[in-house]
């Protein structure tokens, strides 16, 4: 089992940027993949970005550039660096974890909203 604890959502304007914190515990020591995921009200969760532990990483199209998945393993964290934000990011992004298995792990989820 892993757990995932997620921080950093909120409100900001269209060109600002902010970082989304993905806490893990429980057998880190499994996981393979770590990433980030975003919902909006009647759309398909999507995949943002990913990176796994052989150092192969992916990116929605419309966020390649200006979003970037890294981790820290002193701390068993994974980031979400988001530039220039733009209204269309708005959505609940969620942390996502694929361990051995294979078995999928999500976070709780948080709110982030761009303003025009």
């Amino acid at each position: 089992q892993v757990q995932l604890v997620e921080s950093g959502g909120g409100l900001v304007q269209a060109g600002e940027s902010l970082r989304l914190s993905c806490a893990a515990s429980g057998r880190v020591f499994t996981i393979y993949a770590w990433g980030w995921y975003r919902q909006v009200p009647g759309k398909e969760r999507e995949l943002v970005g990913r990176i796994t532990i052989d150092g192969r990483s992916t990116y929605l199209d419309s966020v390649q550039g200006r979003f970037t998945v890294s981790r820290d393993n002193t701390k068993d964290t994974v980031y979400l660096e988001m530039n220039s934000l733009k209204p269309e990011d708005t959505a609940v992004y969620y942390c996502n974890v694929v361990t051995y298995g294979p078995h999928n792990y999500w976070g709780q989820g948080t709110q982030v909203t761009v303003s025009s």
